[in-house]
């Protein structure tokens, strides 16, 4: 009678090509982190063959690896898990997030997104077990907004939302995206963050920001917001800035309110100070239908003189298109260089330069360099990030037409 079991024990002793050994799978599972650290490792050894970073160029492989690199660099989720293979220090430049550090209670609640954790409640609804009121992705953001503790001296702001929010109407002031995670907060700017209009009052800024070895650290503080809704918060100032980056809305300030800042910070007027000179912004009149074609045309200048005065004659002068204009908005410029500040503006906007030909009276073509495609809100929003020397973190989009952080 065969023995199956020391026939069977024989058969599994003589494999000498181990065919009937079983085979673990784990150590050939591909996960997203590998795949991502080979993508990155082709990028270093593309730049260790050629001597440079992967190009635009009509090479596939090239303009691929280029593309690739890009979209790293946009992702700080991503580029953290790379750092320890950047050997050419390709990703110096990238916003790493910095992990969660919860120390105190008052830093539990701050980092509760939801409000799951208390606050002001307007009824037993909101309770977090009440399953029939689950609020949706936009109202969870809204009720975030409004958990925060009674303003006790409200009555002090309430007229302010009720103009701004009249301005709003009236056009005199613009809603704009909140494009930056910290560079744009500035005292005394009105934001909206999940529908609820939102007074920065004060920042307190307890740690600048600095580069340690290479590491960038974000400044960070304390804020004071007084929301419209009655509620004040003293979020921190980098939650507030993420918080409004997830389709938060800055309002710009009105066209009086830019010229008061402008001077203010230029130094004050005195009566022995000279006017430099006037920053205007033109609309152009012209006939032509080809630059009436033309939307968000806009003609921004400097003159020594007024802009009344200046502009006297615009109909028979090339830089004017040779036809009438409209004054937008001017601005007087004291202590300062204005015509420098005239070409920064030309140069923020440079990508939007009319290229136009225009014929003079006696038939000379003329190329006028100051007339600019550009929505006006932009224009002040730059001139508003000069005033406040933020413009250097920004630059305009000419696709989305909006200004964005760097």
């Amino acid at each position: 009678m065969i023995d199956f079991e020391k026939e069977l024990k024989a058969i599994l002793e003589n494999d000498p090509l181990d065919i009937l050994k079983a085979k673990s799978n784990v150590s050939s599972v591909i996960t997203s982190d590998n795949r991502l650290k080979t993508s990155f490792e082709e990028i270093n050894q593309f730049i260790d063959d050629n001597g440079h970073e992967p190009q635009k160029s009509r090479d596939i492989n090239e303009r691929r690896l280029f593309s690739r690199l890009n979209s790293l660099r946009e992702s700080p989720e991503k580029s953290v898990l790379l750092l320890d293979l950047d050997k050419h220090g390709l990703l110096n430049d990238v916003k790493i997030p910095e992990p969660l550090v919860i120390e105190t209670v008052e830093d539990v609640l701050e980092a509760d997104p939801l409000g799951l954790l208390g606050g002001v409640e307007e009824s037993n609804d909101a309770d977090i077990f009440n399953l029939k009121n689950l609020p949706s992705k936009s109202k969870v953001l809204a009720e975030f907004m409004a958990k925060r503790k009674p303003c006790k001296n409200f009555k002090e702001y309430e007229n302010q939302f009720i103009q701004v929010q009249q301005e709003l109407k009236e056009n005199k002031r613009k809603l704009i995206n909140f494009t930056d995670k910290g560079e744009a907060l500035v005292e005394g700017n009105y934001y909206i963050l999940g529908g609820v209009l939102l007074y920065l009052e004060s920042i307190y800024i307890d740690s600048p920001e600095k580069t340690i070895n290479g590491k960038r650290f974000r400044k960070d503080g304390r804020t004071r917001c007084i929301f419209e809704n009655g509620t004040e918060s003293n979020l921190l100032y980098r939650s507030l800035a993420k918080s409004l980056y997830k389709g938060g809305k800055i309002i710009t300030q009105t066209a009086d309110q830019i010229n008061a800042e402008f001077q203010e910070n230029l130094g004050i007027i005195k009566a022995e100070d000279n006017l430099a000179g006037m920053i205007y912004i033109l609309k152009s009149l012209s006939n032509n239908i080809e630059i009436q074609s033309l939307q968000h045309l806009y003609k921004v200048g400097f003159s020594t003189s007024t802009v009344d005065k200046r502009i006297i004659n615009a109909e028979n002068e090339p830089t004017y298109l040779m036809a009438p204009v409209q004054i937008v908005a001017e601005y007087e410029a004291y202590n300062m260089n204005a015509q420098k500040f005239e070409n920064l503006l030309h140069r923020f906007f440079a990508g939007v330069c009319l290229e136009l030909e225009v014929a003079d009276n006696h038939g000379r073509m003329h190329r006028p360099r100051e007339w600019f495609m550009v929505p006006i809100e932009m224009i002040n929003r730059a001139i508003e990030l000069i005033v406040t020397e933020q413009i250097q973190h920004y630059r305009y989009d000419v696709l989305l037409k909006e200004i964005v952080a760097v």
